[in-house]
C-alpha cells in the first residue's frame, strides 16, 4: 500500500485521488468510533473468564503494566534525547504553509462519527463489568459481554483489518499527490527507525 501510494500518487488524477482521501476521513471517524467498543468488547470478557480471582490478577497486571509504562516512557525520553540531536542535525521539513496537513488534498465530503463515550470511560466500564461479572457469576450478563466481543472481533476482521491497507494507501497517495511525500519520508524515516529499534530493545527487555 505504501508503495503504491508512492508510485500511482503522480499519475492519478486529482478527483480519484480525493475519493481515495474521502475514504481516508471516513474510515478514521469509523475507527475513533469503535476504539471504545473494542475495549468494552475485550477487556469486560476478558476479566469476566479470570474468575473469582479477577481482582487480585486485575491488581498484579495493572501493577506491572504501570511500571512498565513508566519504565518506557524513561527509557524512550532518555534514548531520544541522546540520539535525535545529531541524528537530525540539519533536518527540515520545509512546507509553504504551517500546518503540513493544510498542503494535502482535501475530501470531497466528511461525516462526524463521535464515539459513544472515550477511551478512559470504557476503560472503566470494562474494568467494572468484568470484575462484577467475576464476583457474581451474572451468567446473563456474562453471555452478552461475549456475544458483544463475537460481534467486535466480526467487525475488526470483517471491516478494520481488509480496509486497513486502503488507508494507508490513501495516506501516502494524498502525500505523493501533493508533493510532500519523500520531504516528510526524509526527515521522519530515520525517527521511525529509532521507534523500532526501541520497541525490539523494549520487547527484549520485557520477555
Amino acid at each position: 500500500a505504501i508503495c503504491l501510494g508512492l508510485l500511482l500518487g503522480n499519475f492519478i488524477p486529482t478527483p480519484i485521488v480525493r475519493i481515495f482521501v474521502t475514504f481516508n476521513g471516513l474510515f478514521s471517524g469509523f475507527l475513533g468510533f469503535c476504539i471504545p467498543l473494542i475495549i468494552l468488547g475485550l477487556v469486560a470478557p476478558g476479566i469476566a473468564d479470570l474468575g473469582k480471582s479477577a481482582g487480585r490478577l486485575l491488581f498484579i497486571t495493572a501493577a506491572i503494566a504501570y511500571g512498565s509504562t513508566i519504565f518506557s516512557g524513561f527509557f524512550t525520553y532518555f534514548s531520544c534525547n541522546a540520539v535525535f540531536p545529531s541524528l537530525l542535525q540539519g533536518s527540515t521539513l520545509e512546507t509553504n504553509v504551517q500546518n503540513p496537513e493544510e498542503g494535502l488534498l482535501s475530501p470531497f465530503f466528511t461525516i462526524d462519527m463521535p464515539p459513544v463515550f472515550g477511551v478512559m470511560t470504557a476503560l472503566i466500564l470494562a474494568f467494572m463489568l468484568g470484575i462484577g461479572i467475576a464476583s457474581t457469576g451474572a451468567q446473563t450478563i456474562k453471555s452478552a459481554a461475549n456475544e458483544f466481543k463475537s460481534i467486535i472481533e466480526k467487525v475488526i476482521t470483517s471491516a478494520i483489518i481488509p480496509l486497513l491497507p486502503i488507508y494507508i494507501f490513501g495516506i501516502f497517495l494524498n502525500m505523493r499527490a501533493s508533493g510532500t511525500a519523500f520531504t516528510v519520508i526524509g526527515v521522519f524515516g530515520k525517527v521511525i527507525l529509532v521507534i523500532f529499534i526501541l520497541h525490539i530493545l523494549l520487547l527484549l527487555i520485557q520477555f
